[in-house]
């Protein structure tokens, strides 16, 4: 029956949502921004860490780029060898091209694609160290079509000191029982095709000094550093300022809400 002045009877009372469960949800969420702030900030020093060591890096470089040649380490200091202290340090060696031992590996540069020569060069002492003597296009892969640009007798090269590229290359894994190179790999080269040899853990990248003959073509070494480092620490940080944004916008609604109610 409906009440006197034919009102409706009034419905349940409507359910109210405990305050303390609002609050949990909202500290939680606060929790969980606060956290993500922190992995942004973190990030971002990183790569500003990561800027200054790759400054650095780019600095020691140019510095052994600009400096005279040294003579390249001998067996006593193979195993302090270090891309940190050694890697594109100018370097000087005498000694033997042995071309009939020689190995390629396949390349591609400037000039298109093609191979590097790899030569083991014997020194006074009866170590071998490989040297990069250059570039071939496919044509030129047969030693027999360049017999020109083999040095024969004492020589002294000079070039870059380079570490070892191990495993292979993209999506390429060197195949030392097919001769099949794609990564100028040391240790892996140096096991198949001078067994029983001393060879230094290091290769030279020789140049910028022609070979005769034209081939192969020497001091294409490319130097190249990506330093993106600081586009990274600003993107980090300003997805950081964004996120403290956000906070102070929901805080102050928070608080105007608040007032309202």
């Amino acid at each position: 029956m409906s009440p006197p002045g034919g009102a409706p009877p009034p419905g349940p009372p409507a359910r109210q949502v405990p305050r303390r469960r609002g609050g949990a949800a909202r500290a939680a969420l606060g929790l969980a921004a606060l956290l993500v702030l922190g992995v942004l900030l973190a990030l971002g020093t990183w790569q500003v860490q990561r800027l200054a060591w790759k400054e650095d890096l780019i600095a020691r470089v140019d510095a052994r780029l600009a400096a005279a040649p040294v003579e390249a380490p001998g067996p006593q200091a193979w195993g302090a060898i270090s891309a940190a202290a050694d890697e594109y340090r100018r370097v000087a060696l005498a000694g033997t091209f042995l071309h009939e031992r020689e190995t390629l590996v396949q390349a591609l540069t400037e000039r298109g694609a093609g191979f590097w020569v790899l030569t083991p060069l014997r020194r006074a002492d009866g170590t071998l160290v490989i040297v990069n003597r250059g570039f071939v296009p496919e044509q030129a892969r047969d030693r027999h079509t360049r017999a020109g640009g083999e040095i024969a007798g004492p020589t002294r090269v000079e070039g870059l000191l380079r570490l070892t590229e191990p495993g292979g290359g993209f999506l390429r894994a060197n195949d030392p029982a097919g001769g099949r190179w794609y990564s100028r790999d040391i240790s892996a080269i140096a096991a198949a095709t001078l067994p029983g040899e001393r060879v230094a853990p290091y290769f030279v990248d020789a140049g910028p000094a022609p070979n005769p003959g034209g081939l192969p073509v020497g001091g294409l070494t490319v130097i190249s550093f990506r330093n993106h480092h600081l586009v990274y620490a600003l993107t980090w940080y300003g997805l950081a300022l964004l996120l403290v944004g956000g906070l102070a916008y929901a805080f102050r609604e928070e608080r105007r809400q608040g007032r309202a109610r």
